[in-house]
């Protein structure tokens, strides 16, 4: 937002100069990204000055030329030869000299300089309006009154003043800091506090005779409002008879001092005051309201609406309207419509000031696309009780500028007024949070200079009433910290003490394991990625793993795309996948740690306080596989990943992370959304820490991915949970050998590798040190429906060297329970 230097001085007296303003405002919460001059005209008139014509000859070798000499106050008179047809001897006239630049637009200028026309010597230029900026008119040169003093530049008689903007970076909770007063508000208070002044707004004057709802008139624009909810308050007032035309030069010059594009008197009226005060403004040609009613409500869903840029747009059934009788006239605090706005040739006009709902606005201007300056303020929250006070300065401005005269009363619609907030301030809690005790003299002066009424007062604390206009303030640490940016930061003295203490972390550290399976995975091959936690509510629509009525959704969501929270890292990591592809990268490894979050079902007869959780947020790391399992190269063919890389890469971090496989149960998984997989579920609890397998094609197909993609997903809370901890002992390297047996055995296609594992450690928890399978067979010799597995087991003691008797034993154990609980036969 830009903010005039020369426009800010008007409410406030203050020698800052531009630099200092942008030091103090910075340091008092108001971030200035920029201060930039802006010459109201181009060029400044360097160079130009008044003068005086003394002698006037036609050009001996032109019909429409003259050759004058020209007094311009420095010595001898300049021979210039000018083509203007009013040209003549004794007028005072605008000068350009030598050097002067005359520019022809925003980027392109010619230079003055000595030359010859049609032979004869010319030392400058006699000028029309428009080649100054000065008007639009070029039907000769400006001849100026008799007592225009000779020699004096030309910036000075035409009273060019230069100026400066400030560029004010607002965030989103300071709507009290949109308009020149809030800017000056924050200077005022800033002076008063630090430096001890005594200096107050200079609040513009209105036209103060207008009443309010007491004088009817048949002439007056009626108005209903049929949505309070939406619409709060809403002020209005009839003007009729005024004169639409240009704007005068002051008011065009503060509009375009700040980026504005003056239009005519009526709309820079209310353009300047949005930009004074911060209160939106609309004007309505009053002939076009229809019915001479203006209704507040929403239109049903699908409604066409052209708006003032002539664009026509389906209109949403939760898009407030300013309507008429029959029609909508404009998007309540957003956008006008084509059809209503006031033209050159309008003599009647509704001035409309209100006050909407911040959330209603802020999700119609993004279902639009419409980001205005209206809209901006509204969304922010704008004061509810300065509608009044804008009403009352737009029509003193319109009488002054456009004549007129009012139409009965102003019409204020406000049937739950919007209160002051009151908050009491405890001054040891003020110190406590500030790290310093404050005076209270600066206190009250910072308080009371921001308009914050002090209702109460004791040696303890204070009672305070919050102006309407500082919406984000409602609490105690709020006003602390309008006291603290007023006081300013750097005054807080920091001690150069430093204290320090011994703490005993509680164990597991989470931090630690994380890094230890980011490190593990960048080894390896993977690529950490960041979604954001807000994604879109049709990933969940219909979808069984993820239902849609457990998804945390957001009040006053940025877009349709981004308006749940999300209760799986899946379909983040999809999209990933698939932008990767559409940019030629199929081959990817990537994973991410981040928290899913799900609202919990409510059972019947329970309310939202004996509901001790109602929503759960957990921490989970997913891995995603795609394409080729390693890098092409030369000396080997091109693997695809298939389940097993997925799978392998899942149980190394649960066994580097001392997660025992002997506490988990392997059984395939559940979810639709995995083709093939298992999932790792606690013997104990039964709940699932893990999941792995190939991704179905209808979910790849839902997010356009036209590539297998293999996942696994690990619940980091159960995992820290589960982590043992005892510390890692260490021990010498075994001194006996080991030994190790092969069986073969044919076994059910549904029975697993991880089964046998699990069927061989449960059997002998001692000397069995490692399982292994080296080989998978299906063809012939083997019935359909079966497999051949090729399992090696490590038998080591480490206390002696093992004997045939004690392996034979072991082995015979492992073969019997394999037997009785997978059905395997073994193979001789």
């Amino acid at each position: 937002m830009k903010i005039s230097y020369n426009w800010l001085k008007d409410y406030v007296d203050t020698s800052l100069s531009p630099n200092e303003l942008d030091d103090l405002l910075t340091f008092s919460g108001l971030e200035i990204e920029g201060v930039d001059k802006v010459e109201t005209i181009k060029g400044g008139l360097e160079h130009v000055v008044i003068a005086q014509v003394l002698t006037c000859e036609p050009h001996p070798n032109s019909d429409h030329l003259h050759i004058t000499t020209v007094d311009v106050g420095s010595g001898e008179p300049l021979h210039i030869v000018c083509g203007a047809p009013n040209v003549a001897a004794g007028q005072k006239v605008v000068c350009a000299q030598i050097g002067t630049k005359i520019w022809t637009s925003d980027t392109e200028f010619y230079e003055i300089k000595k030359g010859k026309l049609r032979g004869e010597v010319s030392e400058g230029m006699l000028c029309a309006e428009d080649e100054l900026q000065l008007g639009n008119s070029h039907d000769g040169i400006m001849v100026l009154p008799a007592d225009a003093p000779v020699g004096m530049k030309a910036s000075e008689y035409f009273n060019v003043k230069d100026d400066y903007t400030l560029e004010v970076a607002i965030t989103a909770n300071r709507s009290d800091a949109t308009s020149h007063i809030g800017v000056a508000r924050d200077v005022v208070a800033v002076l008063n506090t630090r430096q001890g002044q005594n200096l107050k707004i200079k609040w513009p004057e209105t036209d103060s005779s207008l009443t309010v709802n007491s004088i009817n008139s048949d002439k007056a624009i009626k108005v209903t409002v049929e949505r309070n909810d939406l619409c709060p308050r809403y002020s209005g007032v009839t003007i009729r008879n005024v004169k639409v035309q240009e704007s005068p030069d002051w008011l065009k010059d503060k509009l375009r001092t700040i980026g504005l594009r003056p239009i005519n008197n009526i709309v820079d009226i209310t353009n300047f005051i949005l930009m004074e005060v911060g209160q939106p403004l609309h004007a309505f040609d009053a002939d076009k309201i229809e019915g001479g009613k203006v209704v507040v409500k929403c239109l049903p869903q699908d409604t066409k609406f052209v708006t003032l840029d002539g664009v026509e747009r389906s209109l949403d059934q939760h898009d407030l309207m300013i309507c008429n009788e029959n029609e909508g006239m404009c998007i309540a605090g957003v956008f006008g419509g084509e059809k209503s706005g006031v033209t050159m040739d309008t003599t009647n006009i509704f001035i409309e000031s209100a006050y909407f709902n911040p959330v209603s606005i802020r999700k119609t201007s993004k279902r639009h696309g419409l980001k205005t300056d209206a809209s901006f303020r509204y969304e922010r929250g704008c004061d509810p009780n300065i509608t009044l006070w804008a009403v009352r300065r737009a029509a003193l401005l319109v009488k002054q500028l456009a004549g007129g005269e009012i139409c009965g009363d102003i019409i204020d619609i406000y049937p739950e007024p919007i209160e002051r907030k009151e908050v009491e301030i405890n001054f040891q809690r003020v110190a406590d949070l500030i790290g310093k005790a404050i005076p209270v003299d600066a206190i009250r002066t910072a308080l009371t200079s921001l308009d914050i009424e002090i209702v109460n007062e004791t040696s303890e604390g204070m009672l305070l009433r919050i102006p309407t206009c500082k919406v984000d303030v409602y609490r105690e640490c709020d006003v602390v910290e309008e006291i603290m940016r007023i006081y300013g930061y750097n005054n807080v003295d920091f001690d150069e003490r430093l204290n320090s203490c011994l703490a005993y972390g509680v164990k597991p550290n989470p931090n630690k394991l994380k890094n230890i399976a980011c490190d593990y995975l960048s080894y390896n091959g993977f690529n950490e990625i960041m979604n954001n936690s807000l994604t879109k509510s049709g990933y969940y629509e219909g979808n069984a793993d993820f239902p849609s009525e457990r998804c945390v959704c957001i009040l006053n969501p940025l877009s349709k795309e981004l308006n749940v929270m999300r209760q799986t890292l899946l379909y983040g990591g999809l999209e990933c996948i698939v932008y990767n592809m559409n940019h030629k990268i199929f081959d990817q490894k990537i994973y991410e740690f981040g928290r899913s979050y799900v609202k919990n079902s409510i059972d019947e007869g329970e309310t939202d306080s004996s509901v001790t959780k109602r929503y759960t947020e957990t921490q989970h790391l997913s891995l995603f596989m795609t394409g080729a399992a390693e890098p092409e190269s030369w000396h080997g063919e091109k693997k695809a990943v298939d389940f097993f890389d997925a799978k392998s890469a899942l149980v190394n971090i649960l066994r580097r992370l001392r997660i025992p496989m002997s506490r988990l149960t392997v059984v395939p998984s559940s979810e639709t959304f995995i083709a093939e997989g298992l999932s790792y579920q606690f013997k104990d609890s039964k709940k699932q820490l893990a999941v792995v397998g190939r991704i179905a094609k209808e979910t790849l197909r839902r997010m356009d991915c036209k590539q297998e993609v293999f996942y696994a997903d690990i619940n980091w809370d159960l995992l820290l949970k589960a982590f043992p901890t005892k510390d890692v002992t260490f021990c010498e390297i075994p001194k006996f050998p080991e030994v190790r047996r092969d069986l073969a055995m044919v076994v059910d296609n549904d029975v697993t590798f991880a089964q046998i594992e699990q069927v061989a450690y449960a059997s002998e928890k001692r000397i069995l040190q490692k399982v292994s399978l080296f080989d998978v067979y299906k063809g012939k010799g083997i019935a359909d429906g079966y497999k051949s597995y090729a399992v090696s087991f490590i038998l080591q003691d480490p206390d002696k060297t093992l004997n045939d008797k004690q392996i034979e034993a072991v082995m015979s154990k492992i073969q019997k329970n394999l037997e009785t609980q997978l059905g395997a036969k073994i193979r001789q």
